[in-house]
């Protein structure tokens, strides 16, 4: 048995080497006469690899398709993340400059992976998702110290895993009846960070990477100039439209816009090129003339005034109490940092958007949201979901009091420590609580609010029950 998997994990390293071919070769350190390759760090990253990637490989295989193409995106972000530790090893820290040109081929693996998530329609969009987001957690090689903008490498994976769970959780939503093979691919990924390169950070640059002071240097240099043979640019045009002989004023040049008008005016003859209108030109004598107004010109005119009552998308924290973000169309990445248990959240008019909240907040409201997605951490006093249509909401620490008034279609993930919430809803429809399993590898389990209710007048009051639908 311990043969058999040892195998496996032999040919996913085996794969993942191939994976990253064309990549950075590993080099020697300098002044040393043992490789780069050998260092504990590195070692440590190849058994994380060979540890986590072998399942998410294997389930991808299984499923093909988009998400095998996807997988291989992931596999090979962290093969070049591999190949970025070895250089580090090697060169000398840079510059801003220096630090984005070094970070070059692991951001343009990154994109390659955002773009299988924009401008398509896909069945596997909750995959493709999940991945993408995901890979932002290896940005973590580019802490360069507290003053950098960034959270520290720890906090920066599991944060940037949080991001990408959202869509995870969907995935084992979906499929946990259907196909097997999905649940254990979503399952996977997330080991795959949490706590696999979780620990590994943790274990070995908890304060970011390690530059080697007597290293190299990041190569800054501009792209090289044109060879001797090559063309020159073409010279500028001899003449420019604000020279000086077209600058002078000359009645003979004839005059152009309002000077134009003004000067037709002033001769008196205002009408000479305008058109008689005939009798059947007038609008009472249009055979053509109708009352009826389309149905397309009608969704025109909803469409039109609609946007233009719209304001501009807003994300800012006002007074310094109250975070507002407003009229979000299509923004996958919000996010809210850096917030206090005295300030609270409003959300209004969004659409299609997902929005994260990092940190402990007094009240969240979402309010007139369609297709919003919401993550949060601790809620001190509520979460109120109000005419909202489609929504998503994921509480990941606690939340006291949880509702939902004149909604239609809200699926709300809670946490093990929110099970006790308060949920209150109102006028609402299509609500749909997950809660986790009681194992830490279990499904989710889904949970229908009632939205049909008895009332029976018994013993002098009415006694309200709910409506419950059994097979036949």
């Amino acid at each position: 048995m311990e043969g058999k998997l040892i195998e496996r994990l032999e040919a996913a390293v085996t794969r993942l080497e191939a994976v990253s071919a064309g990549g950075v070769s590993a080099r020697r350190l300098p002044d040393s006469g043992v490789e780069v390759a050998s260092d504990p760090s590195i070692l440590a990253f190849d058994d994380l690899m060979a540890q986590y990637a072998a399942s998410l490989s294997t389930a991808a295989e299984k499923i093909g398709g988009e998400v095998l193409d996807v997988t291989k995106i992931v596999l090979k972000a962290f093969s070049v993340q591999r190949e970025l530790l070895i250089e580090i090893k090697q060169t000398q820290k840079p510059d801003m400059v220096g630090l984005t040109l070094f970070l070059k081929p692991l951001n343009e693996v990154i994109m390659r992976a955002t773009a299988m998530t924009e401008g398509r329609q896909s069945d596997f969009l909750n995959h493709l998702k999940s991945a993408g987001d995901s890979l932002s957690a290896l940005a973590w090689i580019a802490y360069t110290g507290k003053d950098c903008g960034m959270s520290m490498p720890i906090p920066h994976v599991e944060e940037s895993w949080q991001m990408a769970e959202f869509y995870n959780n969907k995935v084992l939503v979906e499929y946990k009846n259907k196909d097997p093979n999905h649940v254990e691919w979503a399952k996977a990924l997330k080991e795959l960070y949490l706590p696999g390169l979780r620990d590994y950070v943790k274990n070995h640059y908890p304060l970011g990477p390690v530059w080697n002071a007597s290293g190299k240097k990041v190569s800054t240099a501009p792209s090289k100039a044109p060879a001797p043979g090559a063309p020159a640019a073409p010279p500028p045009p001899a003449a420019s439209l604000l020279s000086s002989d077209g600058s002078q004023p000359s009645s003979s040049h004839p005059k152009q816009g309002m000077a134009a008008v003004f000067q037709e005016i002033s001769t008196g003859n205002v009408t000479a090129g305008l058109k008689k209108v005939t009798a059947d030109m007038k609008t009472k004598s249009r055979t053509d003339r109708t009352g009826i107004v389309s149905a397309g010109e009608k969704e025109t005119r909803s469409r039109s005034s609609s946007s233009s009552k719209a304001g501009p998308p807003k994300l800012e924290l006002q007074m310094g109490r109250k975070w507002v973000v407003e009229n979000q169309i299509g923004e996958k990445k919000l996010v809210i940092d850096n917030c206090d248990a005295k300030q609270s959240v409003y959300i209004f008019g969004c659409k299609d958007s997902t929005l994260q909240i990092q940190g402990k907040v007094n009240n969240i409201t979402i309010d007139k949201c369609t297709k919003m997605g919401v993550v949060f951490k601790d809620v001190v006093a509520a979460c109120e979901i109000v005419n909202c249509n489609g929504v998503e909401v994921q509480c990941q620490g606690s939340a006291p009091t949880i509702s939902a008034d004149n909604t239609s279609g809200c699926q709300l993930y809670i946490s093990k420590d929110s099970l006790g919430a308060s949920i209150t809803t109102a006028k609402s429809s299509e609500i749909n609580v997950l809660v986790p399993a009681a194992e830490s590898d279990g499904d989710w389990g889904e949970h229908a609010l009632p939205q049909q209710y008895i009332h029976v007048f018994k013993d002098g009051q009415f006694e309200t029950s709910p409506v419950s639908h059994s097979g036949g």
